[in-house]
């Protein structure tokens, strides 16, 4: 799985999977763009994939929900490596609600950066993953293979992301652009708390998740890593529209 010449952005890449990510793609030779909102955060990771791999990555601030953003940030990594190989569409969000107390203005929220950004960004990538025959790969959920409650909106999105995989996915192969998902189950980083979730509130969580995974623990963002990494690979190169559990087995739990 060498990524030597292949130029890779990673969005979402200040934390958590996209960091962890961004780290194995150095490791495995990538030239990297890399965006996110939090700007020192970036740095902190380029820091360490320079440690491990052979190029300080391309970093550039961007929210993607805006638009003129979105597109500044195509434009300068177009312009710094002159193409593109692999688009990982990782930025994403998670609150809780219910139809009961989820306002227009969260699903909105989670809407834009869930699914709207991501249908933006892979818009104005598609033409020059054409011209490099790349791949992309989503991050999306066991959430958007399963129901569960108290996160509708969420669930909702990350549904909708896995079927904008798998049509991108139909619509590009003649082309020779491989599109998939995968799909975490628990990981270990800051999304729940971001998500509004305290201390002890996320500690029962994840003893919780100990119960809710039939291997017995939640996941790591390398172990999600890895199977971002395989995917965009040559190693799947008969892979396409594909929505990959890594969720300790959670999306085939039924409770007892």
């Amino acid at each position: 799985m060498a990524f030597r010449g292949k130029v890779v952005l990673v969005t979402g890449a200040s934390s958590g999977i996209g960091a962890a990510t961004a780290k194995l793609f150095a490791k495995l030779g990538a030239s990297l763009a890399l965006t996110g909102r939090n700007l020192s955060n970036l740095e902190k990771v380029a820091a360490e994939c320079k440690k491990v791999g052979e190029e300080v990555p391309f970093l550039f601030k961007a929210d993607l929900n805006n638009e003129t953003e979105t597109k500044n940030l195509l434009e300068s990594v177009l312009t710094h490596f002159k193409h593109l190989d692999v688009l990982v569409n990782n930025a994403g969000i998670l609150e809780g609600g219910t139809i009961e107390n989820t306002s227009l203005e969260q699903y909105d929220r989670i809407f834009n950066t869930n699914v709207r950004s991501v249908y933006h960004l892979t818009m104005l990538a598609v033409p020059h993953l054409i011209t490099s025959k790349g791949s992309i790969v989503n991050v999306s959920s066991v959430n958007g293979l399963r129901s569960y409650a108290g996160v509708l909106a969420y669930n909702m999105s990350k549904s909708a992301l896995d079927q904008f995989t798998r049509c991108v996915a139909l619509e590009l192969a003649p082309k020779g652009v491989r599109v998939n998902s995968v799909n975490p189950g628990v990981i270990i980083t800051e999304i729940h708390k971001r998500g509004g979730m305290d201390d002890a509130a996320y500690a029962k969580f994840l003893e919780r998740s100990k119960e809710t995974h039939p291997l017995g623990r939640p996941g790591s963002s390398e172990e999600v890593a890895k199977a971002i990494i395989f995917l965009a690979s040559e190693d799947a190169s008969f892979s396409t529209g594909v929505n990959l559990p890594v969720d300790g087995g959670r999306h085939a739990f039924g409770f007892r």
